[in-house]
């Protein structure tokens, strides 16, 4: 029988088949934060079980870390206690920490692939709905919630049913300044938050092939805003590039020999998906939202459509924003690049690019968060941060940052931020926020112009 790639991955991961519907499934890797694990590890404690491997654990700290002055101590106190819980849990157990200071720290979806722990094949998991990033290495990556986290700590292994499979297939040249974020608003814009549920989400075509690996990433970590269980695409010699000389990934000979049994990971010709969607890469343009979730977008000239139920107004009214309206010109008052999606140094590249000998918009609060050490430090050794200063523009340290208003970087209520983020929630980037979703591009322009501008016309 032909088999999707999702189906070779899964069904090589299955220790045991229960009554038919649910399967023991082993966990390669567990990334684990401060947020969700706390609980995880008390419940281990309080019922005496010992983890099961330590080897498969990356911890890191990201979701409560301030982005300023990372030397002293946190602030908010929920956020200090649960960083110094994720501490104390690491040292109990000697599971390694990139904690603040290391020179690994950073988001856990954007340390595990740029370290090259992050590999084509595996089942990964951690307690955060955007693991799906690491689907674009070509393995099975999902959220799961603080009671799974107990179980993989304990067993290596969940009791899961097998998700059904859907592709979506790009195939086309893609327009001037359309980015992968672009990509995957439209996505959602066509298809809707509940489309993916109770999927996993393969990307085919050539729009994907012709991606790079942060590109690939940014499309398979909002494969959640999808509602599909998790997103991924097949590894080729873009992936094996990528991985190649990072520090966790096979050296020398045995990254040949990985490289060639990675290459087997595709989906069968004659393979067959319980659904698939065919989109033109043509019809794809610059994309921006303007509700309350990451469907509700339009095209960046487009006007914001007619409104359908009460859901549609409720959301229209929190954004201050009426139906017909464009966002075109629309003045704002925060710029957020960062977050799992697209915190990246390619993203950073793309809005140096465009702000490089401009000055900030004096209306607008910019944020540009790296989303780990290492990229940090890529952007001085690109002397990408003279860009943004000479544009009186600060960069931060490493951390979610913005994307979740769960530490101390929140968008004041009533305030419009064009985000790279991948949530536009009521309240996501703090109480009354209101977020726009778009590319580093289209954002970089906004911070600038102090407005929304329409990027696609931009050389």
């Amino acid at each position: 029988m032909k088999k999707t790639l999702f189906d070779k991955i899964w069904d090589a991961h299955v220790v045991e088949t229960i009554n038919g519907d649910h399967q023991i499934l082993y966990i390669d890797k567990h990334f684990i934060h401060e947020v969700t694990s706390p609980q995880a590890f008390d419940e281990l404690e309080r019922k005496g079980i010992p983890i099961a491997n330590i080897a498969s654990i990356v911890a890191t700290a990201d979701h409560n870390v301030p982005t300023v002055n990372q030397h002293l101590p946190i602030q908010e106190q929920l956020s200090r206690l649960q960083v110094d819980k994720l501490i104390e849990n690491c040292k109990k157990h000697d599971i390694e920490l990139y904690g603040l200071g290391h020179p690994y720290q950073g988001i856990v979806h954007v340390i595990g692939p740029e370290l090259g722990i992050t590999q084509p094949g595996m089942t990964i998991v951690c307690g955060d709905s955007h693991t799906s990033t690491h689907g674009a290495f070509g393995n099975i990556a999902f959220g799961i919630g603080t009671s799974q986290v107990t179980q993989v700590l304990a067993t290596q292994a969940l009791l899961l049913t097998k998700p059904k499979t859907m592709r979506i297939t790009v195939n086309g040249q893609l327009k001037n300044n359309v980015f992968p974020k672009d990509v995957i608003l439209y996505l959602l814009m066509h298809l809707g938050t509940n489309a993916g549920t109770g999927y996993f989400i393969e990307y085919a075509g050539s729009v994907f092939k012709e991606m790079s690996m942060e590109g690939r990433m940014t499309v398979c970590n909002m494969s959640i805003e999808m509602g599909a269980r998790g997103g991924l695409i097949a590894p080729d010699e873009t992936t094996f590039t990528y991985l190649q000389g990072r520090e966790f990934a096979p050296k020398g000979e045995e990254f040949n020999m990985k490289c060639q049994q990675w290459s087997k990971l595709f989906s069968d010709q004659d393979a067959i998906f319980d659904k698939a969607y065919e989109f033109e890469a043509s019809d794809i343009s610059p994309m921006l939202t303007y509700g309350t979730n990451p469907g509700m977008g339009i095209k960046i000239n487009e006007v914001i459509p007619k409104i359908k139920n009460t859901s549609d107004e409720k959301a229209l009214n929190y954004m201050g924003l009426q139906a017909g309206q464009q966002l075109l010109n629309k003045a704002i008052d925060y710029v957020f690049i960062g977050s799992c999606t697209n915190a990246r140094i390619e993203d950073f590249r793309i809005a140096a690019n465009y702000i490089k000998g401009k000055t900030k918009a004096k209306n607008v609060e910019v944020w540009i968060v790296p989303g780990s050490q290492q990229v940090a430090q890529q952007i001085k050794e690109e002397q990408i941060d003279a860009v943004f200063e000479a544009a009186n523009i600060p960069i931060r340290q490493a951390g979610c940052s913005a994307c979740l208003g769960m530490n101390e970087d929140k968008i004041p209520a009533g305030k419009y931020c064009v985000s790279t983020s991948n949530r536009n929630f009521e309240g996501r980037q703090g109480k009354g926020a209101r977020t726009i979703l778009a590319s580093p591009l289209t954002a970089a322009a906004a911070a600038i112009e102090g407005k929304i501008i329409d990027v696609s016309q931009l050389n």
